[in-house]
């Protein structure tokens, strides 16, 4: 398949090299393509490779933002993010240093400091012992591959399905989400208006 190179980056790092190529195929697509590049004992080179399509740029994005933007928080929190620690972890929220609350980080920072999980978490209200709201709120985002869009069709009886929602903290959810949906259309009816007037 003839493809163009639009751009390209390589690092190398205790003899793996990654290549991110992002190309244009014969039929005008762009796409990006990940490529890991392995040194064998026997000096032979083993490669694994990833593409992603022009139509999954978004996601992607959305995806890299809120997976950098949680472990951010995190790591600020000092919270071990190793599976086990997950599991055994029995301290909540207010364990955490306050300006890492998802409460008290909007009051200090603003709305644009908070992660979608954060805000999410904040609907939910509480989690469990052994997981947080955040926690809770980030597990149901990746069920959805990070997508609002995807997350505002849920219904009661799918957000039910995971652990710690009740029907009380999943109507939250979903009223949330419909109050964006109708502000969201009366803004392009708006628009919308505006523009035929002119």
């Amino acid at each position: 398949m003839k493809e163009d190179v639009i751009a390209t980056e390589s690092f190398t790092h205790y003899g793996k090299t990654y290549f991110f190529d992002y190309l244009r195929a014969a039929n005008g697509t762009d796409y990006i393509r990940i490529t890991r590049s392995d040194r064998q004992p026997d000096d032979q080179f083993e490669k694994q490779c990833v593409v992603i399509f022009e139509e999954n740029f978004p996601l992607l994005l959305e995806a890299m933002s809120s997976l950098f933007r949680t472990a951010g928080y995190q790591k600020a929190a000092g919270i071990e993010t190793q599976r086990a620690a997950v599991h055994e972890r029995t301290t909540g929220i207010k364990s955490w240093d306050p300006e890492c609350r998802p409460r008290e980080k909007l009051l200090l920072q603003g709305r644009d400091a908070m992660a979608d999980a954060e805000l999410i978490a904040m609907l939910i209200g509480g989690g469990s012992p052994k997981q947080t709201a955040v926690d809770l709120a980030a597990h149901i985002l990746r069920s959805v591959e990070f997508s609002l869009a995807r997350l505002s069709k849920l219904t009661i009886e799918e957000l039910c399905r995971f652990k710690g929602m009740g029907h009380a903290k999943s109507s939250a959810i979903i009223s949330a989400m419909e109050l964006a949906i109708r502000l969201a259309e009366s803004e392009r009816s708006r628009f919308y208006l505006k523009a035929v007037s002119h």
